[in-house]
């Protein structure tokens, strides 16, 4: 599958967050998450897999217990189930990749 950027839609999710559906298939889905600085990503849960990595920006993400300042370059792992959230301290861009794909995205 190619997805090209400019024939994807920016979704504005509210609070200063958008987020666009980018390739997705069989057990993996790609997903860009814009944040405007002072948004926060609330603190939540699911069964899937979640890498996300840092394209800009700067971020205050929390994964279980444990809480950390992360940058452009930086990747996280989050495992089914774990709590996580972040609060955006300045804006950027996340990519999100997950396994298997978030059929909630796509509905």
């Amino acid at each position: 599958m190619f997805v090209q950027h400019k024939d994807t839609t920016l979704e504005d999710l509210g609070n200063g967050v958008s987020r666009r559906i980018l390739a997705h298939g069989g057990k993996m889905m790609a997903v860009e998450v814009h944040f405007e600085t002072g948004a926060v990503g609330p603190m939540h849960n699911h069964p899937h897999e979640q890498l996300t990595t840092v394209l800009s920006g700067e971020f205050e993400f929390t994964i279980g217990d444990e809480t950390q300042i992360v940058r452009t370059g930086d990747t996280l792992y989050k495992q089914p189930h774990i709590m996580h959230g972040c609060v955006c301290l300045k804006a950027g861009v996340l990519l999100d990749t997950f396994t298997p794909i978030r059929e909630d995205f796509l509905s």
